[in-house]
């Protein structure tokens, strides 16, 4: 069920790979994805697959808080489970209990926290959110919400080998994030948009842990994770979750 989950100090970090859930077929089988225009028998097995990533951290359903992410730098502040997911690409917290959960199939999931203060986040950074700061922007609110010392775990994500790209889009978010700037293997332009998110967090100050240090993390080459590039409409949906505990 998790690539990662570990706990430092008064903050719970955990990524998820594709195992561990009840969805059948190329979603197989812990797809976090669904939401407007899904078949309903996909809305039901990612209820299900949320509730087992719910008992795993201890709470119910109800208090795993997702938002709709729409590739902005929006970022909403949580205070208990909302009437409605917010329309955002960050959630952040200082509250004990709720589990925020970002998801993706490619793009950057983070995980952002002050262990020590009890604050955290996540962040979904695809191309745009990528180019549009969101990264940025979740470490200005975490700060806000009281963290001093910020650490932050990088998840999954593409690589600049596979991410192929318009020489013209590569320029462009490359101008502004130069880090992105990545050759596939196949000498074609790409962007490397987990470098792009690691260099604007260190900018920020962050203390950095990037998942792929520990192994192969493209969500393109391998079949433990869901990709969009891949798998194309039947892409399941990864998550990173945070918990603040007492």
């Amino acid at each position: 069920m998790f690539l990662l989950d570990t706990v430092a100090g008064r903050v719970r970090v955990a990524f998820t790979d594709r195992h561990g859930g009840l969805s059948q077929g190329p979603r197989g089988s812990l797809n976090l994805g669904g939401g407007p225009g899904s078949p309903a028998a996909v809305d039901v097995m990612v209820s299900a697959n949320l509730s087992r990533v719910a008992e795993a951290f201890g709470v119910s359903t109800d208090d795993v808080v997702r938002m709709r992410q729409e590739h902005g730098r929006g970022v909403a502040v949580v205070d208990g489970p909302p009437a409605a997911a917010p329309t955002a690409d960050a959630l952040v917290t200082r509250t004990p209990g709720p589990v925020l959960l970002a998801r993706a199939a490619d793009c950057v999931l983070v995980a952002l926290a002050d262990p020590v203060r009890g604050v955290a986040a996540v962040a979904h950074s695809g191309r745009d959110g990528t180019l549009a700061g969101v990264i940025p922007a979740a470490v200005e609110a975490l700060r806000a919400a009281g963290a001093v010392e910020v650490r932050a775990w990088i998840g999954p994500r593409v690589c600049g080998a596979c991410y192929e790209v318009p020489e013209a889009l590569r320029d462009r978010v490359a101008a502004a994030v130069p880090a992105t700037w990545s050759t596939t293997r196949r000498g074609t332009p790409g962007l490397d948009l987990g470098a792009g998110v690691r260099a604007q967090l260190v900018a920020e100050g962050a203390m950095v842990r990037d998942l792929a240090e520990d192994g192969p993390m493209c969500t393109m080459e391998s079949a433990d994770l869901f990709s969009h590039r891949r798998q194309g409409q039947d892409a399941g949906r990864l998550g990173v979750a945070v918990q603040v505990q007492p």
